[in-house]
């Protein structure tokens, strides 16, 4: 069973990373996701990639062909032209509005997930100690502190454990990005000079080492 320390963890982690990707990216690689399962959905849209290949291709025959000198033909491509036109209109709003349906149901499970655990665990499990504090390490005001709202005195509650959780998943992530920022100066920094040299050219050979040179 996974232990209540480890999931308050993850929890916190996850919610930091949601924020961070963003809601609509994840929304975007889960719809893709989803569309290379076999499923009616991927099947719908790979008709409609074939489809609108197909009213691409009808749209550049009927720009070719003139009204005036191959009417038949035009007629017959414009005919085709519209009703390849109407197909696609209307599976693009099936499509979108089985995109939003999708959307919808990963917005709920992501808020489920992330921030209704963040408030369901502190309230359900309120009382229970995460673990006990060293007897006589610290003085009785930090360890009710520690123990708020409703833990025994002298454990570390939920909530104390969710707020530690955030406080070092938050560092560590600012340390990564400012680690990766410096490594990314670094190497641009790197490219300038050289880039710099380039532009310059050779460098201009002095008189006098020219006529030494030359001697």
């Amino acid at each position: 069973m996974l232990s209540l320390l480890l999931l308050v963890f993850l929890v916190e982690l996850g919610a930091h990373l949601v924020n961070t990707i963003g809601a609509a990216t994840i929304n975007s690689l889960l719809w893709n996701l989803y569309l290379a399962l076999p499923t009616q959905t991927s099947k719908q849209a790979a008709e409609q990639k074939k489809l609108q290949k197909e009213y691409l291709t009808i749209r550049r025959d009927l720009k070719a062909t003139s009204s005036q000198d191959q009417f038949a033909k035009w007629a017959k491509l414009r005919r085709q032209h519209d009703k390849l036109l109407e197909q696609l209109e209307q599976m693009k709003s099936s499509h979108e509005a089985t995109k939003a349906n999708f959307d919808r149901t990963v917005n709920i499970l992501r808020w489920l997930g992330t921030t209704g655990l963040k408030f369901l665990l502190p309230f359900w499990y309120a009382k229970q100690p995460m673990f006990w504090l060293p007897q006589g390490w610290f003085p009785y005001y930090v360890e009710w502190i520690l123990s708020f709202p409703r833990a025994p005195v002298g454990s570390v509650s939920i909530a104390s454990w969710q707020t530690a959780c955030t406080g070092v998943v938050l560092l560590v992530s600012d340390t990564i990005a400012a680690i990766l920022g410096l490594l990314l100066g670094a190497k641009i920094a790197q490219k300038q000079p050289a880039k710099a040299t380039a532009e310059k050219g050779p460098i201009p050979i002095s008189r006098e080492a020219r006529s030494k040179k030359d001697s």
